[in-house]
């Protein structure tokens, strides 16, 4: 094949996947995982069922890649959030960023959260995900003056509690209206600031 119509078949391909992936997460808020069938997700991409396992095995690898894409973008997005100098600054920030991408993607969020547990592949992504943030989390803590180490006390594990939190939080929260999502969000800052010794007049 000459190299411009490799090139054309790449894109094609491209547009295909995400066509297919758009569709999942489309039929995902329609009828739910459990409901939706492949015949429905190659419907939707206007493919065929046999096109549609060229990209993916079956309905669970589709979901898993919607997932991989969704935390992709979740990380991308939240990377430089809580990076700031000032601590304060960084988790008014980062709480901000979470209720933008739990209003944009709470749907595909909780259904990575649900099958976690089943789908090894989604629970890999999931954990790899939240030890990112984590990370980011502890850095934040440290900033604020909170020790680092291995006790209960020390940014590492605090963070982790934190992360775990604020997940469950905004799960149940994204489940509801946007005022819940920003009542959660409140709430989490809250704790999050108190957490690293920081009150409102710090």
């Amino acid at each position: 094949m000459p190299p411009g119509s490799r090139r054309s078949a790449e894109r094609k391909g491209d547009v295909r996947e995400r066509a297919i992936l758009d569709t999942c997460e489309a039929l995902l808020a329609d009828k739910g995982y459990e409901a939706m069938t492949v015949g429905d997700i190659a419907e939707g991409a206007d493919i065929t069922r046999g096109a549609l396992y060229f990209y993916f095995g079956s309905k669970q690898e589709v979901v898993t890649g919607l997932v991989a894409r969704t935390v992709e973008h979740l990380w991308e997005r939240s990377r430089a959030t809580a990076q700031a100098d000032d601590p304060r600054r960084a988790v008014t920030a980062a709480m901000r960023r979470t209720v933008e991408l739990w209003t944009e993607h709470g749907l595909v969020m909780r259904t990575a959260i649900d099958l976690s547990l089943t789908v090894p592949e989604i629970g890999a992504l999931w954990n790899r995900t939240a030890d990112l943030f984590v990370t980011a989390i502890t850095a934040v803590l440290e900033r604020a003056g909170v020790r680092t180490g291995t006790g209960p006390d020390e940014a590492p594990a605090m963070a982790r509690a934190l992360c775990w939190m604020i997940e469950r939080t905004f799960y149940h929260a994204s489940q509801g209206s946007p005022g819940e999502l920003e009542v959660a969000s409140a709430t989490c800052e809250h704790i999050w600031l108190t957490s690293a010794g920081l009150t409102a007049t710090d």
